[in-house]
């Protein structure tokens, strides 16, 4: 079959650029799936709405609240988040995304104004998320999520004063 140059550029030009927007794209779903964590967890922690967004053999791990492996671990931890953090709002800032095929990973800063169950104490939050995500059936999940505090302090003394507590 004889083809038309102008016809052979074209489709080169459409697989390249199917090719830079596929990253992109990729992107943006995992945006949104930052952001349904996010609104999961402003739910009163909903175990099983954040365990849905993990992969059977997922890893959640913040210092201070544990390290959990898989799925079940996972949703079993998020039972009991609502008596820790009886008020959070989670804002994931300034995402470094790279998309690598099916495979992605991200840095995130977490600023998060909460109230702490045990004494009813308003507290700032704020930390770096690093994840890792795979796409499953074409979904992208949390394959790993590793919180690093950058303070915790109460909310009448601020982070100037007292950065952890």
């Amino acid at each position: 079959m004889v083809t038309d140059d102008r016809t052979v550029s074209l489709e080169d030009r459409l697989a390249a650029l199917e090719k830079r927007l596929a990253p992109l794209e990729d992107a943006e779903s995992i945006r949104n799936l930052k952001a349904r964590y996010a609104a999961y967890c402003d739910d009163n922690y909903n175990p099983d709405g954040i365990a849905s967004l993990f992969t059977e053999d997922a890893v959640w791990e913040s210092k201070g609240l544990g390290r959990y492996e898989g799925r079940d671990a996972i949703r079993d931890f998020f039972k009991s988040a609502s008596g820790i953090f009886t008020f959070a709002i989670h804002y994931s800032l300034n995402a470094e995304i790279h998309v690598d095929g099916d495979t992605a990973r991200a840095q995130w800063y977490l600023f998060m104004p909460c109230t702490l169950g045990a004494d009813n104490q308003a507290m700032w939050r704020a930390g770096i998320d690093n994840e890792r995500y795979v796409r499953v059936d074409g979904v992208w999940m949390f394959k790993e999520k590793t919180s690093a505090s950058l303070f915790n302090t109460p909310f009448d003394k601020g982070w100037a004063q007292q950065r952890y507590s």
